[in-house]
């Protein structure tokens, strides 16, 4: 478990005030943003500010690749951190840009540009601090300054409510979060991460409470990543402007894996902890990316594919492969934030797509071409990155659901057009083991878990392609129509889930609709959705 990694040389001075920059800028934006300064001034000051987090990232980045980095002052500088810190920079600099032409007229932009400011402020905490207690901390800030954003919209009703289904997982991964921060403390007699980790690695192996407090810390970040069955609250908060779900999709939903990461080498002495990572994270992976195939709405399409991501990423860490996390949650992060700010875009080639003749349902050697052209591809990217590669149980599972996810480039097609599939599905499979073999010497080693626990993800992407060709094959036969219902439903986790939350604790009353939307306001009845006869209406299962 112990790694040059795990314990940094001290932190320089300048390079400490680097990492603080970010955190210390966007929260200085958002108490500077009040109601007597405007909302153009607001505008200005939170790009500024997202601005200079973001040349102080890079910055700090910089200098860790360059052999620098460390801890001190509270704070830690390194790989992980740092490549995270631009990311979130970044992406909060083109949300605070692409937000005031859009809510441009809208009531309280004052109030968005600093609790988007406050956001920003708490994930560059999240992502610096060397502290356990202040991480918790800040994980929740960021957590209630989002939900101020989620319901900016605060007279919608289906806004308030999925903000409040949020704000019940959230509370509840607040109170796992810390006590695991008591635990461990009470184990090893500190809460700053480097010597957490380091302590632990000098023990025979991690004491009772140690191993309960990372099933704490495993159960926080599933509730704040929105893993089945608490995920309701993700797929309904689309009230909400769509700059806040691309900050919510892109950046603050990742947090649970970044921390996870974090704390890799105490999760790696946690059987228990990475069997509930893997069982969970597969688990709505595989029913996540079922249901968003039953989906017509954009924006509701890509909640669940956050979803499914999540869970991905999460069984990730918990098989010990946290260089791919890593980098699977860049990507999703980048991904996600341009899906949602070009939504329109994306109806628009989905309105077009859906219009083109189809090509009819894949059949048996269709299939087969995708799996050899997947095979061909993941092999050879493998023999050229061999020498830096350290074969595993797990590493060859990823592999074997990265051929699965290929499988859709051999359609039928010219020999021009197969021949640049082909090169194009190798590019990937080049990029996706020469990533991982980059980061593997930059991050703290997990290891391999000490059960089998590859099984449980190779056995539920198995099931997952075998529905999937299934259903592709005999889009209107009896297994379509028998699944249909249920996974449009989200096999119905949420209903449940929610109605047992919310006797515990009942959501708030909307607030009065704005004056001028009341002079024409319609009463509206809010019902559950309904589920179509699937003889008649429903739509294909794997048609999307």
């Amino acid at each position: 478990m112990s790694s040059s990694a795990l314990d940094p040389a001290a932190l320089p001075l300048w390079h400490a005030a680097l990492l603080a920059l970010p955190a210390l800028a966007t929260g200085l934006a958002a108490l500077a943003c009040g109601p007597s300064r405007g909302a153009d001034a607001a505008w200005r000051t939170v790009r500024g500010a997202a601005g200079l987090a973001l040349a102080a990232a890079m910055a700090s980045l910089a200098a860790v690749l360059l052999g620098g980095g460390g801890s001190g002052f509270g704070l830690r500088g390194d790989a992980a951190g740092g490549i995270v810190l631009v990311l979130v920079a970044f992406v909060g600099l083109a949300i605070a840009r692409y937000s005031a032409p859009y809510l441009d007229g809208q009531p309280g932009l004052e109030r968005y540009a600093r609790w988007l400011a406050a956001t920003l402020a708490a994930v560059a905490l999240v992502v610096v601090t060397d502290h356990l207690l202040v991480l918790a901390f800040a994980w929740t800030a960021a957590s209630v300054s989002l939900h101020r954003l989620l319901i900016f919209f605060d007279h919608r009703p289906a806004a308030v409510l999925a903000a409040h289904k949020k704000r019940i997982a959230g509370r509840v991964a607040d109170v796992c979060m810390l006590g695991a921060v008591a635990l461990l403390y009470l184990a090893f007699g500190t809460a700053h991460i480097g010597e957490l980790v380091g302590r632990a690695a000098e023990a025979p192996g991690l004491p009772a409470s140690a191993q309960l407090a990372m099933v704490l810390v495993a159960s926080a970040a599933l509730l704040k990543c929105a893993q089945l069955p608490f995920h309701g609250w993700l797929i309904q908060v689309m009230e909400a402007p769509t700059p806040v779900s691309a900050l919510l999709h892109a950046g603050v939903v990742n947090l649970g894996g970044f921390v996870l990461i974090r704390l890799a080498p105490l999760l790696a002495e946690s059987l228990a902890a990475q069997a509930l990572l893997v069982a969970v994270g597969t688990f709505t992976a595989v029913v996540a990316a079922l249901v968003m195939t039953t989906r017509i709405s954009i924006k509701v399409a890509l909640a669940w594919s956050t979803c499914a991501q999540m869970g991905f990423m999460l069984m990730q860490i918990g098989l010990g492969a946290c260089e791919m996390a890593l980098l699977h949650l860049v990507a999703h992060s980048l991904y996600k934030a341009h899906a949602f700010l070009g939504a329109g875009g994306a109806v628009r080639a989905t309105t077009l797509a859906r219009m083109a003749p189809s090509e009819g349902a894949p059949g048996a050697g269709r299939i087969l071409a995708g799996l050899a052209l997947g095979a061909t591809a993941v092999a050879l990217a493998a023999l050229a990155w061999s020498p830096w590669l350290h074969p595993t149980p797990t590493l060859a599972t990823l592999a074997a659901i990265v051929v699965l996810a290929l499988v859709p480039l051999g359609r039928p097609m010219a020999a021009g057009a197969l021949a640049r599939t082909g090169l194009g599905a190798l590019a990937l499979a080049l990029a996706w083991f020469g990533l991982h073999a980059a980061l593997a010497g930059r991050l703290v080693a997990a290891g391999e878990p000490a059960a089998p626990l590859w099984a449980i993800a190779a056995l539920g992407f198995a099931v997952l392609f075998a529905l999937q060709c299934a259903v592709q094959a005999a889009p209107r036969g009896a297994l379509a129509r028998r699944l249909y219902p249920w996974f449009y439903g989200g096999l119905f986790l949420d209903e449940r889930v929610s109605r047992a939350a919310f006797r515990l604790w009942p959501p708030p009353a909307p607030a009065a609709p704005p004056a001028a939307a009341a002079m024409h306001a319609i009463p509206v009845t809010v019902q559950a959705p309904h589920v179509p006869h699937v003889a008649q209406t429903a739509p294909s299962l794997g048609a999307r």
